[in-house]
């Protein structure tokens, strides 16, 4: 694995005092971060958010997805918990990056959803790697987490890791009449768990 530890920092947020730690990928030349509060290195599971960029929800204030209201909700239920962390992956649009997630979004103008553009642009429905977690989950000395998501693959992927997820906890925010197909195409096509009113990951 490629993934090594920079360094650490305070990050003070409206949901309050969080550590922020960086890694870099030192084979595709990535940078993650992981916003940790408490102490996350103890036997109790971690309540947490694994989170892919998305510049265009998460800084721009995109209503096409419901990636910034998720994180938001994520920092703000780790606060009210005390004891948390949030994974920030430079994955853009499910990993095919921003110019390309541009390009998706134009076939989405013209009528296709979100998995029939990625694969227009002849790429995967979603080609984010996880194995990039587990030297980050080690050096936080984190053994087990509560996951924050709608997503059972992502469950999946990290069990497969052999990391242990003792709780999926339904993390639905953020849904808008400009991504109500969105969110029904991540519910039919890629098996999300939402329910009506809810948002999606």
């Amino acid at each position: 694995m490629t993934v090594r530890y920079v360094e650490s920092s305070k990050l003070p947020t409206p949901w309050g005092m969080f550590e922020m730690h960086g890694f870099e990928d030192t084979e595709s030349g990535k940078e993650h971060v992981v916003l940790t509060m408490g102490d996350v290195g103890t036997d109790e599971p971690v309540l947490a958010r694994i989170h892919s960029e998305c510049l265009t929800g998460d800084a721009l204030f995109s209503l096409r997805c419901d990636c910034g209201a998720q994180l938001q909700h994520a920092l703000h239920r780790i606060a009210l918990e005390g004891r948390g962390a949030v994974f920030y992956l430079r994955q853009e649009g499910r990993g095919i990056g921003l110019l390309n997630k541009i390009k998706a979004y134009h076939l989405q103008d013209c009528g296709a959803d979100t998995v029939e553009a990625n694969e227009a642009l002849g790429f995967g429905a979603d080609m984010r790697d996880y194995t990039i977690l587990k030297p980050m989950l080690e050096h936080l000395g984190i053994q087990s987490l509560k996951l924050m998501t709608n997503n059972p693959r992502k469950v999946k992927a990290l069990e497969a890791m052999g990391i242990s997820v003792t709780e999926r906890l339904a993390h639905q925010t953020g849904r808008n009449p400009h991504n109500v197909k969105y969110l029904e195409t991540k519910k039919g096509k890629l098996g999300h768990l939402l329910q009506d009113d809810g948002g999606e990951d």
